[in-house]
């Protein structure tokens, strides 16, 4: 159920977007004691293309920020499977787990808890522009401290405060599809074709989420499911419970992120490739930095933190990209993470940031090669 509130004359904090990055960042000011409005153009619970799954830093961020993670829907993942052809390479999350959820319902779920802690939120509401002291919502000016925009890679609000300069990589179109099939792993499942992924997401014990990325789509969705034979046999004769949905997925990199008192958060303040899993995880660690700088009432901290969150991810989107985009390498890197589970978990642990928890024993090839 949604709740209606009236719009505020004045807040402290105003949030231009309110998909999941955009709620996460209100649930931080919020935390930190500031009064927060959001405001969207859609109608709540928002979807969105993507593949459904949260990975163990971004639990971790939401459960840091005061949700309440045992009332979240959805299936829980506990580690990350490769396929490629006849291949096959496997790990295991060191600590913690990921949890597999439709986007409705995720975004329902913080939609609510943000109502419960009291944030002010307006939606089917097109904001017109950002002023120094306030944001133009209708033909109303709402004044505020601080605004943060959480829009979307097509961000206006990047637009309104001069943060416009960005780093593009190869943009990449997914497509999403969710079947009524059993899930048959605990795991999420990344199936490499050629210049292409499906990764496999279980939501439910009777559903999985499918999404297909690929640099070019030159042909239909169906025939792109052909290229993972495995996958294909999995769902053959599966009904869909979804209609398909795409977007473009990218790695992209902005020169600023912050202005004034203007800061961006999520897509709108760069993004990373979807073939990383970490977009969701990457907004909620923004959030948490956001709060902070903003319950110090500096944006420096934010802008310094959000630098170094996104390094590791944008450094992994790039590697993972490149090996997906070359057979052979493809397949010796295959060979050797199957080979050495280890390995695999011990990188698998530093892409979630969870390095720090890998057992000091591995053997000397595993840090070295």
């Amino acid at each position: 159920m949604v709740i209606v509130h009236d719009r505020p004359q004045q807040t402290d904090v105003f949030v231009i977007g309110g998909g999941p990055a955009g709620l996460v960042a209100a649930l931080a000011a919020r935390r930190a004691g500031l009064d927060v409005v959001v405001a969207d153009r859609s109608r709540p619970p928002v979807d969105k293309a993507c593949g459904e799954g949260l990975m163990p830093d971004g639990l971790a961020a939401l459960q840091r920020l005061g949700l309440d993670l045992k009332g979240l829907p959805g299936l829980p993942f506990r580690g990350i499977r490769f396929i490629d052809g006849n291949r096959m390479a496997a790990a295991r999350f060191l600590r913690g787990h990921g949890l597999g959820i439709r986007r409705p319902d995720l975004h329902q779920a913080l939609l609510e808890s943000a109502h419960d802690r009291g944030v002010i939120t307006t939606w089917r509401s097109a904001v017109r522009g950002i002023e120094p002291g306030g944001v133009r919502l209708e033909e109303q000016t709402i004044r505020c401290r601080w605004i943060i925009g959480a829009d979307g890679v097509q961000s206006k609000v990047r637009q309104w405060a001069g943060l416009g300069r960005m780093w593009s990589g190869v943009p990449r179109l997914g497509l999403r599809q969710r079947y009524r099939v059993p899930a048959w792993t605990d795991f999420v499942e990344v199936h490499w074709g050629p210049r292409c992924q499906a990764y496999v997401t279980p939501v439910a014990p009777d559903e999985v989420c499918v999404t297909i990325v690929a640099s070019a789509w030159d042909s239909s969705p169906s025939d792109m499911l052909s290229r993972f034979p495995a996958l294909a046999r999995r769902l053959d004769g599966a009904r869909t419970v979804s209609p398909i949905r795409g977007a473009i997925t990218l790695t992209s990199k902005l020169h600023a992120v912050a202005r004034g008192h203007v800061a961006l958060i999520g897509d709108a303040s760069g993004s990373v490739d979807a073939v990383t899993g970490e977009g969701l995880a990457l907004a909620f660690q923004q959030a948490e930095a956001l709060g902070a700088a903003l319950a110090a009432g500096n944006l420096a901290g934010y802008v310094s933190r959000h630098r170094r969150l996104a390094r590791r991810p944008r450094l992994m989107a790039h590697g993972m990209l490149f090996i997906g985009d070359q057979a052979g390498l493809r397949g010796w890197t295959m060979g050797r993470l199957a080979r050495h589970p280890r390995l695999f978990e011990r990188l698998l642990a530093m892409h979630v940031g969870a390095l720090a928890s890998v057992p000091p024993d591995l053997p000397q090839w595993a840090c070295s090669e």
